[in-house]
């Protein structure tokens, strides 16, 4: 559905893209998983035909994406990080302005809005002022005047940025319901959560490159450990960091340690030390390998820094 091949894109102080390629199938949700700068916004304007890029080519449905190729901006819809809507109108009177950009016939923009309205629980709320509504009312707002067209993708950039934690979750699962009834989506965020609850398939960006790409339990296995151990801060365990050592490497964090156990160590060999020692299982937590601590390990630097 979507080819991306050896994107380069710079601007006068930085190279946003370095010779990015990623492959999309029909129907996926594709995620992009990334601090802020990492370059996701520019390869979304790159994608819908915002931008040029410098180096590289992008297809879509193998229509070629440029500047100048408004068919295949026909095939797209884009949730851009910044609201945009026309706030001293109403919800209705916005997909009206927006429909007419698309060049939606008049007598079937009116089913499509309302379609539309419905699909994101604003319809009872369509008569009134933008500028009275929520951040997570805005956000799926801009979500519908996305869908206008019925594009077959649908780009997010970060589309649950300022929304509270009931909207963020009408939006997830909307998303998902778009894509089961065959849209594809491509999501860009710097939330990890979001990235493990939404994507079948994501890629990793940081400074303009792809780090790695593929499910996210095949990123998790270039992770040489298979999981985390935390281990309190108390007077039990401050004494005994050359003890923890010596299962793997020991990170000492704000508020634990955080021991990332060397390939073959036995938990049960851990656990006798614990007991040897006195030091209660309460202050030992397992947790699972993370897309964060992926990512960490893979740049050396944590997803927000």
């Amino acid at each position: 559905m979507i080819e991306i091949k050896s994107i380069t894109k710079r601007f006068p102080s930085i190279t946003a893209l370095d010779n990015v390629s990623l492959h999309i199938k029909e129907k996926e949700f594709f995620g992009l998983l990334g601090p802020n700068g990492a370059g996701k916004s520019t390869l979304m304007n790159l994608l819908i035909g915002y931008l040029d890029a410098d180096e590289g080519e992008i297809f879509v449905d193998k229509e070629k994406v440029t500047r100048s190729s408004l068919n295949v901006r026909k095939k797209i819809g884009l949730v851009p990080q910044s609201i945009a809507l026309y706030d001293d109108v109403s919800a209705y009177e916005n997909l009206q302005i927006f429909g007419s950009l698309y060049g939606i016939k008049k007598n079937l923009l009116r089913a499509v809005i309302a379609e539309n309205l419905n699909r994101v629980q604003l319809y009872e709320r369509r008569k009134e002022i933008v500028k009275n509504f929520s951040g997570g009312m805005k956000r799926r707002l801009n979500i519908a005047a996305s869908l206008l067209h019925n594009p077959k993708v649908l780009l997010c950039d970060e589309p649950t940025v300022g929304v509270d934690p009931q909207s963020r979750n009408a939006i997830f699962d909307y998303l998902l319901k778009l894509n089961e009834e065959g849209k594809t989506i491509i999501y860009t965020t710097h939330y990890m959560e979001e990235a493990e609850r939404l994507c079948s398939r994501l890629a990793i960006i940081d400074f303009g490159k792809i780090i790695s790409a593929g499910s996210v339990s095949e990123l998790l296995k270039l992770l040489p450990y298979e999981q985390t151990i935390l281990i309190s801060k108390n007077k039990a365990t401050a004494g005994k960091l050359d003890l923890f050592k010596l299962f793997g490497t020991l990170i000492n964090e704000q508020e634990n340690y955080e021991l990332k156990p060397d390939s073959g160590i036995k938990l049960s060999g851990f656990f006798k030390a614990l007991e040897d020692n006195n030091i209660d299982y309460g202050s030992i937590d397992i947790n699972r390998p993370t897309l964060e601590a992926l990512f960490l390990h893979l740049t050396g630097r944590r997803l927000r820094d």
